[in-house]
């Protein structure tokens, strides 16, 4: 599901990167760490909530559906970690190649993208091996999940506060 969120709604974060190159005020930086926090934060809260309320009789694999996409697309898009990487990294090689030639700015595009394809789908194979290990374990991992979204929204809220 990561995998699509990021190719869905990279296109307009790396769009608006290219456009607005290294002019992000750092109010807005602020703002997206605030927003990304509180955002991440309500995931945790929900992982929490399926923590405690774990049945493993019900637990089932369903495909993905458009409210996980749209809740994966949002994280992306509220936080500062995309913008920041295409504002001061990613965008001006992106930029500099494809001033050299539009062929070497695309090229780079592609093999970024095919990297990062495949790391997500590597990590979605170990973690489907992993469900493999029994409801004690996946109950464990919802857990774990859950911590470390608070924690990390913490964190993102404490980036925007101070």
């Amino acid at each position: 599901m990561r995998t699509s969120a990021t190719l869905a709604s990279d296109a307009p974060i790396v769009a608006l990167c290219l456009f607005v190159l290294s002019q992000i005020p750092a109010w807005f930086e602020q703002f997206l760490h605030v927003a990304s926090g509180i955002f991440v934060i309500s995931l945790a809260f929900g992982a929490y909530k399926a923590w405690k309320s774990f049945d493993p009789v019900l637990l089932t694999v369903e495909p993905g559906n458009q409210k996980s996409l749209l809740n994966a697309s949002l994280v992306n898009l509220l936080s500062p970690g995309p913008y920041l990487f295409w504002s001061l990294i990613t965008g001006p090689i992106l930029l500099a190649g494809w001033r050299e030639s539009p062929a070497f700015g695309i090229s780079f595009l592609l093999g970024f993208y095919a990297a990062f394809t495949s790391s997500l789908i590597s990590i979605i194979v170990v973690f489907g091996v992993m469900r493999q290990l029994g409801p004690a374990f996946n109950r464990a991992l919802i857990g774990i999940s859950a911590l470390a979204l608070f924690c990390f929204g913490l964190y993102q809220l404490w980036l925007g506060l101070f």
